[in-house]
Parts: C-alpha cells; structure tokens; sequence
C-alpha cells in the first residue's frame, strides 16, 4: 500500500506525526471495535517499535507513541494484522463514531453497525471523499443509553421514533442533542451521508475544510435546499432523543440479550501498555466474543460477557490498574499528553491530574489541559484546568453561553489550590 499522502497535522495510521516523546501513529478503528488478535498486533507493534505506551483516543480510536527510526516496520506490522484502510488515500476520512454499545445496548432503536460499515467502505472508496479534511467527521447515533452528544461533529444522524417507525434525524456542524435540519428513513441514511458530504465538497472553498466553515457564510437553508434536490428530506416533528446516562462506560451493564452483559473499564488517563492491552486481549477471548470496544470516554469495553462471569472479569481487571468504578477519581479526569510529550504543553498534565486524584475526596469530571487547543477532549468539561505554566493552571467551569472551556473561576492555581476550589464548588448547594 502506498504511503504517500497529503501533508497534514493529524497523525495516522500511515502518517507518522513527530512530537516531544517521538512519532505517533493513529490506528482508527471501525465503530470502535478490535479483535482480539488485533489488539496483540498493536501491542506488540508498540512494544517493538516504540516506546510501548498506547493511548486510548476521545474518538474511540488508538494511538502508539514514542515511534522511532521503525515507523515503517509498525505501519506493515499494524497493516498485517487488517488495522489499515480499503486505500492509502482512505485512512483519514474514516471518522465515522458510533455508540460503543451499538448492537448491544438496551435502550437502542436500531443496530447501526451495518449502515456504520456501508458509509465507512464508501468514504474509503469514494475517490472525492479523499479531498475531505482528516479532521472531518460523522456521528451516527442509534438512540443508545451509552453514546456520547456532545462532540460536535460535522453530519450527525440521530435515529428516533414516530409513529412506530424509526427514522433519523440529522444535522450540520453540531450535536445530536441540537436541533435536527431534518429527517430520513433508514433506508436513505447512505444516501444522505454521500450527499452531504458531495455537497459540502462542491460548496466549500479550499480553507472551508469544516461544516462550520462554511455554514458562517452559508445559511443554512441555502444548502438543505439542493440537498433535497438530492435525497428525500422530511421536516422534523415530535422528535425526542431517548435520555443518555453518565458513566455507563464504567462497570458492568446489561445488554439486549438477558444473560449478556458489557464490562467498562477506564485506563487511567487514557494511557495502556502492551501488557495491559494483552491481558485485556486474553479476557474477551476467554469471557467475551474476542473482541474489545473503545469509547470516547478514552476506556474499553469487553463485550458479550456471560453475567454469571461478570464479577470474575473485574478480579482480572483490577491487578491490570484498569479503573471499573466511578466512584473513583482518577476515573472521571481527563488529561492530555502535556509537556513530558507535546511541545505546546505549560504543564505535565498526566503527572498533575493523578496528583489531583489523590487530593478530591469525590470523583469529579475534570480536563487538564496542557494548552488551548484542548486535544484530549472534544467536548466542554464541567470544570477545565488550562496550564499556564509548569504546576499552575487557570479554571474554568462549563458555561452554556460563552465559547470554549467557560467562565474563568481563578487564575495561576497550583494542584492542591484548584482540588481545595474543585471540592469547595461540588460541596456548594448552587451545584447539587
């Protein structure tokens, strides 16, 4: 497979990026998902011909750091083992997510992983679909209890019920949680994703890499109306997202199937070695169906697991540091890479949240960021610590109406000041 590509800053699977600790390698996984067999490859890979560490990724994909002189070796070691795309040019549009329980979860409408795998072979395939930003992504949510809503994306499809059928409703450069510019059957869900994507293509200008690019200058209603010239689109009325419940990524969980549960757990700060990837690897071959499911919560989910064996697979988990209770801390904080890998990094992030961790007495979701640019996490954080130099961060806590991390709480705080501030605000009745 060739691997010549266009310059871009995301890293992929056949693009290695250069950062602090070495090259990084982005393995992007169809809806999540990884066999058994193939999360070997991957630790193995990261074992031989990096530094070993691997990070479970906020678009449930997988990244292995520290890549040296062998990147070349990697690539045909993780290309082996049917991690790599249809096509070389296919690798960096195939941002498509999915609920990590998709086909599983017991509040779903429908099973979105065969439409999933139809939209992802097109991307790959569809020459003009190649022009597209490797930033450019699609959500397709099939009304599951454990999805993420709020990572903006640039189409989403959301699928509802009315009347007895269920249908999708869908929307430009924002959250299912928003307000849909539409509707489609089932059956046009591929139809829609092809033209929308076709369209934005013909409409935007080179700079307009993103939906929201292009919708600052374009209304809305000036691309639903040759959109519909293109697939049947319906006016959304009654539509009602079913409700998504927090941490249900963490523990064990009931799916579809009565005697069938998903057992969650959390990687502390998203990072794993070739060890615990392994071990993690053996267990869904002995309990589960040989494979594993990352998440956007940056955690991993052994599918398919009998619940008579559900307390077994969390006596195997805990001796591997895999968090599988939300009561813990360490379980809720998100941290980037920060200084010890990134250049942008004012702070050891990693080093500072396992810090924090010690000093909340309750578990809290809290981001550490090392700079602006937010990387570890794509949606806003009830509470942001932005670095500002080593040890001191800013604080910041969501706010509806204001852009980026929210309002600013307190400046140049050190750890032990922002868990005293942290702890002080979940305490406050305001808060409850």
């Amino acid at each position: 497979m060739s691997t010549a590509l266009r310059p871009s800053a995301c890293p992929g699977l056949l693009r290695i990026v250069q950062a602090l600790d070495g090259g990084i390698c982005r393995i992007k996984l169809d809806g999540g998902s990884i066999s058994a067999d193939q999360a070997d490859a991957v630790a193995d890979a990261a074992e031989r011909f990096a530094s070993g560490a691997i990070e479970a990724t906020n678009r449930a994909n997988l990244q292995i750091r520290g890549i040296g002189e062998q990147s070349v070796e990697l690539i045909d070691s993780l290309l082996a083992a049917g991690l790599g795309p249809k096509n070389a040019a296919g690798d960096d549009v195939r941002n498509l997510m999915l609920s990590p329980s998709a086909g599983i979860d017991r509040q779903l409408l429908f099973d979105t992983r065969p439409l999933a795998e139809q939209i992802l072979a097109t991307l790959q395939t569809h020459p003009r679909f190649h022009e597209l930003s490797a930033k450019f992504a699609v959500q397709l949510d099939g009304g599951e209890a454990l999805a993420m809503l709020e990572h903006p994306h640039d189409l989403w499809l959301s699928a509802f019920e009315r009347d007895g059928e269920v249908l999708l409703a869908f929307g430009l450069a924002g959250c299912p949680t928003d307000r849909a510019a539409g509707t489609v059957t089932l059956e046009n869900g591929h139809a829609l994703v092809v033209a929308v994507l076709e369209l934005f293509l013909e409409l935007a200008r080179p700079e307009q890499t993103r939906m929201r690019h292009l919708l600052e200058e374009l209304p809305m209603l000036a691309f639903l109306e040759p959109l519909r010239e293109r697939v049947a689109i319906k006016n959304v009325v009654g539509r009602q997202r079913p409700p998504v419940a927090s941490d249900l990524h963490i523990g064990v969980h009931g799916q579809t199937a009565g005697d069938r549960v998903y057992v969650g757990a959390v990687p502390a700060l998203g990072r794993l070695d070739p060890d615990m990837l392994r071990a993690v690897a053996r267990l869904a071959r002995e309990f589960g169906d040989g494979s594993l499911r990352f998440t956007p919560w940056q955690s991993l989910l052994l599918p398919n697991v009998k619940s008579t064996d559900a307390a077994q697979v969390l006596q195997h988990l805990t001796p591997l540091h895999l968090l599988c209770d939300a009561s813990e801390p360490l379980s809720r904080l998100i941290a980037c890479t920060g200084s010890s890998g990134c250049g942008k990094g004012l702070a050891d992030t990693k080093h500072d949240a396992r810090l924090l961790a010690t000093l909340l007495p309750q578990a809290q979701h809290v981001h550490l960021s090392g700079c602006p640019r937010s990387c570890a996490a794509a949606h806003r954080a009830p509470a942001t610590l932005l670095a500002v130099s080593p040890g001191h961060y800013d604080l910041y806590f969501r706010d509806a109406t204001l852009p980026g991390f929210g309002a600013l709480h307190a400046r140049n705080l050190t750890i032990e000041a922002a868990a005293t501030l942290l702890d002080a605000r979940s305490r406050s009745p305001l808060d409850a």
